[in-house]
């Protein structure tokens, strides 16, 4: 198949591990081009194409007055109008940064499921990876996560009917979700991926979605995973921690006592 007209979409709920997951499939073989730098709020990378967000998707949220973080306010896809020469201006940036069209190209961005229409208008034989987290753990790093300011003014809060920026988290990602299930009820070609399962060491849902991507595994790809990056999970509501991990805690601690 024509790798220019049959790209890789990553997306997700931002706070969801998309780029966790793009930095793989870029360690097993995918083009990204000139993606975003680590920096001060992302020191992992948002592996984001600069020119394709900066040139096309941002220009074009500005013009129908959404956010361009993907945060609030965000757009409605009712009556979404297809801009045209979307393909055009990417394949342009592309070939510029000298994409020879050998490997399939992928790009990540948690606003792909904002547009996700003028996408799948755009590229129909793309293949779209929805990155999974649970919901509860997506509120917790927005709360926690310095550039998430969308709901730290009551002005935004009032505007979605709800009274704190918790609620307005929850609101957020329920609006995320709902994307998500349009884009599968639409018939996009879609893989779900939960990067928490890496984390714990279950690698089969990536193993799965490299081989559907027309990827190779490479034996490094899980060394850009970071445990860290899911502490919120690793605790409740309370700040103790996970039945889960306190069973590991105790299974340690009795290795230990028997030693």
């Amino acid at each position: 198949m024509d790798k220019w007209h049959s790209p890789i979409f990553i997306t997700g709920c931002p706070r969801s591990g998309t780029s966790m997951i793009a930095d793989v499939l870029l360690r097993c073989g995918a083009y990204g081009g000139n993606v975003s730098e680590p920096h001060r709020f992302s020191p992992r990378s948002l592996v984001e194409h600069i020119g394709i967000f900066e040139q096309i998707v941002k220009p074009f949220l500005l013009d129908i007055k959404a956010c361009p973080a993907g945060q609030f306010p965000l757009p409605s896809l009712e009556n979404l109008a297809i801009p045209t020469g979307w393909q055009n201006k990417i394949e342009d940036i592309l070939s510029r940064e000298g994409y020879d069209g050998k490997a399939p190209w992928m790009y990540k961005s948690n606003k792909l499921a904002l547009l996700w229409p003028v996408w799948e208008y755009t590229y129909p034989n793309a293949k779209w990876i929805i990155v999974r987290r649970r919901t509860g753990d997506i509120i917790q790093s927005c709360l926690q996560t310095t550039y998430m300011q969308a709901f730290k003014t009551s002005k935004n809060i009032e505007a979605i009917g709800v009274t704190t920026e918790e609620e307005a988290w929850k609101w957020w990602v329920h609006w995320y979700e709902r994307r998500f299930v349009e884009m599968i009820e639409h018939g996009l070609n879609v893989k779900i991926v939960w990067p928490e399962r890496m984390v714990n060491g279950d690698y089969q849902q990536i193993y799965e979605a490299v081989e559907w991507a027309g990827l190779q595994w490479n034996s490094d790809a899980p060394a850009i995973i970071d445990p860290k990056f899911w502490k919120a999970r690793r605790r409740d509501a309370n700040g103790n921690p996970h039945e889960s991990n306190r069973r590991k805690t105790d299974n340690r601690k009795r290795v230990v006592n028997a030693n």
